[in-house]
């Protein structure tokens, strides 16, 4: 069977000489680029976040207290108990730092089986499309590996399980969504959340300059 291609139209300058010249890309050309820049996207992302202060110490993903525990926080600290309300949101923090590892494996295994019509459709697709694509793919399995983590770390501050009592009752009202109202599974979506946000920086990265990647695939997949 004739396999098909696309074309980009790439664009050599005598300033660019790494960049490959304009050809007719085949769609595993784009499947095997879509790969790369996801693989690149996770391991740049896990390197970051997947540390420590990775989370704590980066305020677009710090993980705050769920907002409804604000007020309850600030009259904690006002009896004396600021230590505990800084230990909880450290160990909340700390315990994203020690998840975010496991997802590399998932998230290139899940890149091996894309498909070329979807390799093509992402890459003509917008500035996070490979990130959202695998978002929708992993999320829900990345959850399950990191709940287990998540709640081993904050089972050590006495005041995971208070939160969770409390704001089991406060979902119950409406007061709150019922994914928040357990303290694991909150943190265990805001390190999802952080953990594909930093994936999503990385492939705007590589989309507005792919020559700075090195990587000839990218420059042919990704390349203007």
């Amino acid at each position: 069977m004739e396999r098909r291609t696309f074309v980009f139209a790439l664009t050599a300058t005598a300033t660019v000489v790494a960049a490959p010249p304009a050809h007719a890309l085949s769609e595993g050309d784009a499947a095997s680029g879509i790969r790369a820049a996801l693989e690149r996207g996770a391991v740049a992302a896990v390197g970051l976040l997947g540390r420590e202060n990775g989370f704590f110490g980066n305020e677009r993903v710090r993980i705050p207290l769920p907002d409804f525990l604000e007020d309850a926080a600030k009259l904690l600290k006002a009896t004396g108990q600021r230590k505990r309300v800084d230990e909880l949101v450290m160990s909340m923090n700390r315990a994203a730092e020690r998840a975010v590892p496991l997802a590399k494996g998932l998230l290139v295994d899940s890149a091996r089986k894309i498909s070329v019509e979807d390799a093509v459709r992402i890459v003509r697709g917008s500035a996070t499309s490979v990130t959202e694509y695998f978002a929708e793919k992993t999320r829900d399995p990345l959850g399950v590996k990191f709940l287990p983590i998540v709640t081993e770390a904050t089972q050590k501050v006495s005041l995971a399980a208070r939160y969770n009592s409390f704001a089991s009752k406060a979902a119950n009202l409406g007061l709150m969504k019922k994914e928040d109202a357990n303290l694991q599974q909150y943190i265990t979506g805001k390190a999802l959340d952080g953990l594909f946000l930093m994936i999503g920086e990385e492939e705007k990265k590589i989309r507005a300059d792919p020559v700075r990647t090195g990587s000839r695939i990218l420059q042919a997949v990704f390349g203007k």
